[in-house]
């Protein structure tokens, strides 16, 4: 037992083999692992508790079983065998175990059997691995060694390719030089074609044969303009300059043919024209308008036919210079053409106007002939020029000369003009009927006399200006009256019982005899003058229209008073300025002009500044230099002649409304003054006490305001109103005629005199007795005064 405890002490921890605590923990730790990753099923689990509880207990082998019995009480024997054990081809191992020490020996050697038998068939499966991978190496071998093959056989294609490749693209390069030379070849040959075509066309046009009526002629031309514009638009190119100068003397020389046909072609023309006119045993002025118009424009239009090729060839390329200067020559030829056929007949038909109409007549006439003309030349230049006919100006040479002779026998006859009358009816000819409606109706062939037209209107709105400035200041200005012309109010009167019913001004004309002659030769001229001159033109005339005729107005008035009466002057100066300002309303126009004159004043103080050594006369940096000295201010004036009008008519009215208010009822006006004068002295108080003695009476104790003396200014008042004031209502009647006017001019006369008897009532009931007033007195009630002054309208 001993032995037995000291083999164990040899065996222990310290000794023996190491510890496989840290490998049972780290196998727990994978089996939990395990189980947690890949769990097992219940079938599963009970197929494992099953085999565990038949291995529980495992029996000793037969044969060790019984050595172990017969050898209890000698010590411990093992025999084994490995076939026992379940070990195939391990042999046998036989042992006598006496002590530990042999147990542990036989222990180790029995597990080496174990292990170099179940590691032998894992040896033979190395062995074959082994062979097999020796064999693989082998076949991998011979497989590097075809890839190697291989790889110098895609080296050589590749090489094989690229050459391939820059073969083709060598091709493909040479393929697209030989096409671009080629392309290049072309468009060099047909830049070269340009030059070439110099001998073609060259020798063409300097053929004998070669015309304007050649078929070949306009193909060849446009061919020429091709190369032109070709070199033109390429200096660069070699001796362009020189082929440009020979293309454009061929040029030339075609345009030349061109103009010679036109020419020829229209001469040709005229000559069948002015052979007709022979034939038909007349001249070009004595030919009848049917017989003219078949002669001289049917007869061209044949000519237009045969140029019309050539013609439209120009048109077509007149954004040309060269083209445009021949086409505006070709113009030209047809105007002096057409020129020398029709002038003398339309100077002689002109002519034939002038003779036997009156300016008027002759205007009409003269411009609807002018234009019948001028319509049919239009019509015949469209045959020959269709896209130039638009242009005005084309026709001028021919347009002008013709309308220059209507206006050559129009101008001296409305210069010598001096009737307004007939000049405003020639403005409304040319106006309304010529330029309004038939230039207007048929603007497009006509567009060539507006010029002319307009100029002579612009004439006659001279001439008609001059003549309206004359008459305003020699009728109006200048007018020296008549005695019947101041002869009112009896001019008045006999007109009125010529017209027992007056009427508005506008509704009957006879009222123009009882206006002031000046007034009706304004409004007359300004009605003529409003239609026929510009807007500013007319401003300005009626402008000072209105003020010389205001002006004169007045002067005619201060006679009138002189005359007559100053009632008579007022009235008369009011009705004529009402009617005035009445008859310009209906112009709408402004009557303000600005009026711009040079002063000179403030050159007397430079003047003597200089002389007196205060300032220099060539000082030029100071404002008392030479230029600032000798320069003129400009002064502007604006003057409102319609304002004047209203400033005097007021004025007017005031004044007449003030004298009839004296009129009726001064006394009242002069007790009252007087009355106030006595207060404001007893109030201040007087230094004279003779005076004051007298002004300390009581008003009605005063000699001028006794109840007597106030019952006599009453009863005076009262008179004037009974007879003065009808009197002055009755020639406001025959100066006035409009109702309104007269009560508009009435209603501040009856407030002056109400006013007056308001006053006096004031001082009576303040400074007199009742009974003073009703029994001495005895004034009227206002009510009843306005009850007599409303019964007198």
């Amino acid at each position: 037992m001993k032995a037995n405890e000291k083999m164990a002490n040899k065996s222990s921890p310290a000794t023996g083999p190491p510890k496989s605590g840290d490998a049972v923990s780290k196998s727990y730790n994978f089996a939990s692992n395990w189980e947690q990753n890949a769990p097992l099923s219940e079938q599963q689990q009970a197929a494992i508790l099953a085999l565990s509880h038949a291995v529980a207990e495992r029996p000793f082998p037969q044969k060790l079983a019984q050595d172990h019995i017969s050898r209890q009480g000698s010590g411990l024997t093992v025999s084994t065998k490995g076939n026992a054990l379940g070990f195939e081809g391990s042999g046998t191992i036989d042992s006598v175990l006496v002590n530990t020490n042999q147990f542990y020996k036989w222990f180790t050697d029995l597990e080496s059997a174990m292990k170099s038998e179940t590691e032998e068939k894992y040896r033979q499966y190395v062995n074959i691995l082994t062979d097999r991978i020796q064999t693989c190496d082998a076949i991998l071998l011979q497989v590097d060694e075809t890839l190697d093959l291989f790889n110098d056989l895609q080296l050589q294609h590749q090489a094989v390719a690229t050459k391939t490749k820059t073969l083709h693209d060598a091709c493909d390069r040479l393929v697209v030089e030989k096409q671009r030379l080629i392309e290049f070849a072309e468009a060099l040959r047909s830049k070269l074609n340009y030059f070439d075509e110099l001998e073609n066309i060259s020798t063409n046009f300097y053929s004998p044969n070669m015309n304007v009526v050649n078929e070949n002629f306009l193909p060849l031309l446009k061919r020429l303009d091709d190369c032109i514009s070709y070199v033109e638009s390429n200096p660069q190119y070699a001796e362009s300059s020189v082929y440009l100068l020979k293309f454009r003397q061929l040029q030339s020389r075609a345009l030349g043919m061109i103009r010679s046909h036109v020419l020829s072609v229209l001469k040709s023309a005229s000559s069948q024209v002015q052979a007709a006119i022979r034939s038909s045993g007349g001249s070009k002025a004595s030919l009848s308008e049917g017989v003219e118009a078949s002669v001289i424009y049917v007869r061209f239009k044949a000519a237009a036919s045969e140029l019309k090729p050539a013609l439209e060839e120009i048109e077509s390329r007149s954004s040309r210079k060269e083209y445009m200067q021949l086409l505006s020559e070709c113009h030209r030829l047809y105007c002096e053409q057409r020129l020398s056929l029709v002038k003398g007949i339309v100077h002689q038909r002109i002519s034939e106007f002038t003779k036997k109409e009156s300016l008027s007549s002759l205007t009409r006439s003269g411009c609807a002939y002018l234009m019948q003309v001028c319509q049919l030349e239009h019509q015949l230049f469209y045959h020959f020029f269709p896209s130039s006919s638009e242009d005005v100006s084309s026709l001028a040479p021919l347009i002008d000369p013709l309308s220059t002779d209507l206006y050559d026998k129009l101008r001296p006859k409305f210069i010598h003009e001096t009737n307004i009358d007939s000049l405003c009816e020639l403005v409304d000819i040319l106006k309304v009927e010529v330029l309004g409606e038939q230039l207007s109706r048929r603007s497009e062939s006509l567009a060539g006399l507006r010029p002319t037209l307009q100029r002579i209107l612009e004439d006659v709105h001279e001439r008609l200006t001059f003549r309206a400035r004359t008459h305003i200041r020699d009728e109006i200005a200048n007018y020296l009256p008549l005695d019947e012309d101041l002869d009112y109010p009896a001019k008045l009167e006999k007109y009125t019982e010529q017209t027992p019913e007056i009427a508005p001004a506008d509704e009957n004309a006879d009222v123009f005899k009882s206006w002031y002659p000046p007034l009706e030769k304004t409004l007359s001229c300004l009605s003529k003058l409003y239609r026929c001159l510009e807007p500013t033109v007319f401003t300005g005339l009626a402008q000072e229209a209105v003020e010389v005729c205001s002006i004169s107005i007045q002067k005619a008035s201060k006679l009138i008073m002189k005359r007559s009466s100053p009632m008579d002057g007022q009235l008369f100066l009011i009705k004529h300025l009402l009617i005035l300002r009445e008859q310009i309303a209906p112009f709408d126009i402004e009557f303000s002009v600005t009026h711009k004159e040079l002063d000179f004043s403030h050159l007397l103080d430079h003047i003597r500044r200089i002389f007196r050594g205060q300032a220099s006369l060539f000082d030029w940096a100071r404002s008392t230099s030479l230029v600032r000295t000798l320069s003129p201010r400009v002064l502007e004036s604006q003057i409102d002649a319609k304002k004047e009008l209203e400033k005097s008519l007021k004025a007017t009215c005031e004044e007449f409304i003030m004298s009839v208010t004296k009129l009726v009822v001064d006394p009242m006006l002069s007790f009252v003054t007087k009355v106030t004068a006595v207060k404001v002295a007893l109030s201040s108080g007087s230094q004279n006490q003779k005076l004051e003695s007298v002004m300390a009476k009581p008003i009605k104790d005063q000699a001028f305001a006794t109840p007597d003396k106030v019952a006599e200014l009453v009863q005076k008042v009262k008179t004037s109103i009974q007879q003065e004031l009808p009197t002055v209502m009755a020639k406001m009647k025959l100066y006035l005629q409009n109702p309104s006017t007269r009560t508009i001019l009435f209603k501040p006369i009856k407030t002056n005199i109400v006013e007056a008897h308001v006053q006096v009532q004031n001082l009576l009931r303040t400074e007199y007795s009742l009974e003073e007033i009703q029994n001495v007195i005895n004034m009227p009630s206002i009510h009843e005064l306005q009850g007599q002054l409303d019964r007198l309208l």
